[in-house]
């Protein structure tokens, strides 16, 4: 049962959690996999957490979420004597009473005091796993009470409060010292409170995601950056976006030559916004802004060499393997006309049905198919020509116009 952090593990946090953006995640990943097998049992225990996916570790180190390795070492953990790992087991339910039964701790309480002590040392991740303690109300379970122990329901309260609220003074402490996640549970607990028992405070959520940007994290960066791009400060936020891309946060290239591709917060810049949109790209291939903004810009021959072989590629990465119809107008234009695919009207006909925004050459494109009958759609000339008019002046709709007449009946037809 160790007292202190190992040399081991105190450089794989720095790595991982304190100081991300060095670039030394799999390096600090490797440290931990070879201090657990000596036997280090809170190098088992973050190592457990790095499994766990985005929702514990910054997505930008690109560890392998993997949920069995993360039970493996946690309980691994356990039995190794990290109090840590016993808090952190409990955290995520892992804690059975068979895997407790292994720990070599006489009770929870014992467990906890040496993660305090540890905590009180001054380490950031301690602090964190101790304040989740009292955010998520563990402390019931270590002190084994519930209702039933206290005389009224007001006893209770000021029971439950009286611990909540100690996470606030250790979230802050893990937040100071490095611990970013610090800050999203700190947020939610001024943003939200806490039933009855704890009232909301956002006032002091304000500016959480500044400091942790100005701390250096990448994530906060990011999240800060999308904070002053929603309240008009378009220029702070690419430059923070710019530091978050230069940390290593997913996304943030996108998020840069975003707003150089739309001219926000900068001159536009097309090119250089297609850079971007590689960088992005050569980190996740399947990045869907990436492969909307790149293919639009292929589309358009918008800061590259039109090309629409390119352009049909990245937007049906986008559209195929990430479920996003945005692109689908442009798609949809390359099955009709032919352009950079084989001319497929059916294929066109159901990019279309994604397309619901106002565009009269999306009307356009419907109109000829249904009073033409392409496709496999069956000829319907009053629906087409509807569509038709529906495109107004798109000078294609109105010659295809010219192919219908009306009966004297009223009905719609194709000129003789």
């Amino acid at each position: 049962m160790a007292t202190v952090l190992s040399n081991e593990v105190k450089q794989a946090l720095q790595d991982i959690y304190y100081n991300e953006r060095t670039g030394r995640g799999k390096e600090a990943l490797a440290l931990l996999e070879r201090a657990s097998q000596k036997g280090d049992g809170d190098a088992s225990c973050v190592l457990a957490r790095c499994y766990c996916g985005r929702q514990y570790v910054w997505a930008g180190h690109g560890f392998p979420e993997d949920d069995d390795k993360a039970i493996h070492f946690l309980h691994k953990s356990v039995e190794q004597g990290s109090a840590l790992g016993v808090l952190v087991a409990m955290r995520s339910g892992e804690l059975t009473p068979s895997v407790e039964k292994k720990m070599p701790f006489a009770n929870l309480k014992e467990a906890l005091t040496q993660a305090e002590e540890l905590a009180k040392s001054g380490d950031a991740f301690s602090q964190y796993v101790v304040g989740n303690v009292y955010f998520w109300w563990d402390f019931l379970r270590i002190d084994n009470k519930d209702r039933d122990s206290f005389p009224s329901h007001e006893a209770f309260k000021a029971y439950l409060r009286e611990n909540i609220s100690k996470c606030e003074d250790w979230f802050w402490k893990a937040f100071r010292g490095g611990m970013y996640f610090a800050a999203n549970n700190l947020n939610r607990y001024y943003e939200q409170g806490d039933e009855d028992i704890i009232a909301p405070q956002p006032e002091k959520a304000r500016d959480l995601w500044r400091l942790g940007a100005e701390y250096g994290h990448p994530i906060d960066q990011a999240i800060y950056a999308d904070e002053l791009t929603k309240v008009g400060r378009k220029e702070e936020a690419l430059s923070w976006y710019k530091k978050a891309a230069e940390g290593g946060h997913p996304g943030a290239w996108y998020d840069v030559g975003r707003c150089y591709f739309t001219g926000e917060g900068t001159a536009k810049d097309s090119a250089y916004a297609v850079s971007c949109f590689e960088r992005e790209l050569a980190r996740d291939p399947i990045y869907t802004g990436a492969c909307n903004l790149l293919g639009k810009a292929y589309f358009l021959g918008d800061g590259v060499p039109q090309d629409y072989a390119k352009a049909y590629h990245y937007l049906s990465i986008a559209y195929y393997k990430q479920d996003s119809k945005w692109g689908a107008f442009y798609l949809a234009k390359c099955c009709f006309y032919g352009w950079g695919t084989p001319q497929d009207y059916g294929q066109a006909f159901r990019f279309l049905s994604y397309v619901s925004q106002k565009i009269d050459e999306a009307d356009y494109m419907r109109g000829v198919i249904y009073a033409q009958g392409l496709g496999g759609i069956q000829e319907d000339i009053p629906t087409g020509v509807t569509y038709l008019q529906k495109a107004g002046n798109f000078p294609k709709a109105k010659e295809e116009l010219r192919r219908y007449k009306r009966t004297l009946f009223g009905k719609w037809v194709r000129r003789g």
